[in-house]
């Protein structure tokens, strides 16, 4: 199934693609269950003049229901930036909505986008399990990408996925995880050729030989690639049958069901699932922010 992306994000990454190999069944959204009458709310740092009168009552009755994303502070968004609460998360969330409403999303997209950003049960356990990766070890964001080579929309968005880690090479550290989807015939083995070329040092030469050519991936296909990188071709053949490859594509697989993977491509930033609708730039900007604040 086909899940079409809802607005523009990450430099065109999702709208380059517009959709996802698989499906999406995102989770209701946690708010405090007051919905008080609001007149307009002002706060300090969220600049509102964008914003029509109907779109400032809007955003107004979000920050003044949702509560803050910090669970030691259990106030509305507003309360907390007008009493400066011991939670820098809450300006950010403020903010937030803000392009929310600017961007004419549902009050039930915006639940929906908010929760999947700030809900601190929203962060899962995604173990790197030395995958394939670039960028410094040491960087504070780090994006675990599962995809399938055989995937439209893994191949379309890759190039954009490869500027944002370049543009931000101090900051970005991107890890590969292999999820073959069994309605692409060809996905299991283009896979096994990407582990064994990981295995002679040329992954990431081989995952973009991958993507440029997700029409030509039959044996022939791979060995020719292979031969074009210089690949040992005996033990090439030798490591996409190995045990060890087929135990990394089930360890990866596991590993995405866990953490409820329903298609591809599918990113985590620091353990959080990235929504869709939203501009993955944006996302690791205002999670570098977050952590500024903390300091």
């Amino acid at each position: 199934m086909l899940t079409k992306a809802l607005t523009v994000g990450f430099l065109g990454l999702f709208a380059l693609s517009g959709s996802t190999c698989g499906k999406s069944n995102p989770e209701d959204a946690t708010t405090s269950k007051e919905k008080p009458a609001v007149s307009d709310v002002v706060l300090e740092g969220v600049d509102t003049s964008s914003l029509t009168p109907r779109e400032k009552k809007e955003w107004g009755s979000y920050v003044s229901e949702f509560l803050s994303p910090c669970q030691n502070v259990p106030v509305s968004i507003a309360q907390c930036v007008q009493e400066k609460r011991p939670c820098s998360k809450c300006l950010p969330a403020a903010k937030y909505i803000l392009r929310g409403v600017k961007d004419g999303l549902t009050r039930e997209l915006i639940e929906k986008s908010y929760k999947n950003r700030f809900d601190p049960d929203g962060i899962k356990d995604v173990a790197i399990d030395g995958s394939p990766a670039k960028g410094p070890e040491s960087a504070p964001v780090t994006i675990v990408e599962f995809a399938d080579f055989e995937c439209p929309y893994c191949g379309q968005i890759a190039p954009a996925v490869d500027k944002l880690v370049e543009q931000r090479k101090n900051q970005v550290r991107l890890v590969y995880k292999f999820f073959p989807l069994p309605g692409h015939p060809h996905s299991d083995i283009a896979a096994r050729a990407a582990i064994a070329a990981w295995r002679q040092g040329k992954f990431w030469e081989m995952h973009h030989a991958l993507y440029s050519n997700q029409r030509h991936l039959e044996q022939s296909d791979l060995d020719s690639y292979a031969k074009e990188l210089g690949l040992d071709i005996s033990r090439f053949h030798a490591d996409m049958q190995s045990n060890e490859t087929t135990d990394r594509i089930a360890r990866d697989r596991k590993l995405g069901d866990d953490v409820k993977i329903e298609g591809t491509p599918s990113f985590f930033i620091n353990g959080r699932a990235v929504d869709n609708r939203q501009d993955m730039s944006d996302w690791i900007s205002l999670e570098l922010s977050m952590m500024d604040a903390k300091k």
